[in-house]
Formats: C-alpha cells, sequence, structure tokens
C-alpha cells in the first residue's frame, strides 16, 4: 500500500478542478446548441460544432481541453516525487504553484481570455514543471 503524501491533495484538487472545468462548459455549451440551432447536422467532430460557437462559449471547451494535455506531465511527475517519498517541502510547494497557476490559467482562458496573460500563466506553470521534473530525476538518477 503506497504511503500518504502530501503532494497527493494538490494532485486531487487539479481532478477536482477538471471536472469544474467540465461542468462549466457543458452547462454553457449544451444550452447554446438549440439556441444557435444547431442539430444533428452539426459535423461529425467536436471541433466543428466548436466552430460554430461563439468564442465565449467555445473558450470553456477549449481550457477543458488543455487541462487533459500538460497537467498529464504535473500527474506523473508529482506520482513520481510522492513514490520516491519526495512529495513534501519545496516539491510540495513547487505543486501547489502548479495547481495554483493552472486554475488562474483556466480562469483567464474561460472568461476574457486575455492571450498574453494567459501565455504568461501557462509559461510560469510550465517552468515550475520542469524544475519539479528536473528535481525527480536528480533524486532518480
Amino acid at each position: 500500500m503506497i504511503q500518504p503524501s502530501a503532494i497527493f491533495a494538490p494532485i486531487m484538487v487539479l481532478v477536482l478542478w477538471s471536472f469544474v472545468m467540465m461542468t462549466w462548459m457543458a452547462i454553457t455549451r449544451l444550452p447554446a446548441i438549440p439556441k444557435l440551432k444547431l442539430g444533428r447536422d452539426v459535423g461529425k467532430r467536436t471541433k466543428e460544432l466548436g466552430d460554430q460557437m461563439p468564442a465565449h462559449i467555445q473558450w470553456k471547451a477549449d481550457n477543458y481541453n488543455h487541462l487533459m494535455e500538460q497537467p498529464t506531465i504535473f500527474y506523473a511527475t508529482a506520482l513520481v516525487l510522492a513514490m520516491l517519498g519526495a512529495g513534501d517541502g519545496s516539491n510540495l510547494i513547487l505543486a501547489w504553484l502548479y495547481v495554483g497557476g493552472r486554475i488562474a490559467h483556466s480562469l483567464v482562458h474561460a472568461t476574457s481570455n486575455v492571450v498574453l496573460l494567459r501565455f504568461n500563466l501557462f509559461a510560469l506553470t510550465s517552468i515550475v514543471l520542469l524544475i519539479m521534473a528536473i528535481k525527480a530525476c536528480l533524486i532518480i538518477f
């Protein structure tokens, strides 16, 4: 049995945040379909549906997709740190910074979508994640 690690908390917060974004996407996107008179003939791919949605509605779906991309590296890295017994201290702080930054990124993306601000949040969280990954590698190697 895996011993509880403090780093499991930010992992699970990001998982739950992904469900928040999925719900937000659904409650904004689904009612828009009949209002825009989009039906079964909208297309065979969700991208085609997204192309017909107003941008402010589509931003939530785009962000949900983003939460299925780079955060997978965060999950892997954080779980490795936990298994190495290094899921506390500075690694825990980095994990919380990553999760907080991703939540901020989501809020910017889903509301105002200020691209420069969104990019800066993405870049900062990417640097935090890179530091976590390097620290894990230094323990392993």
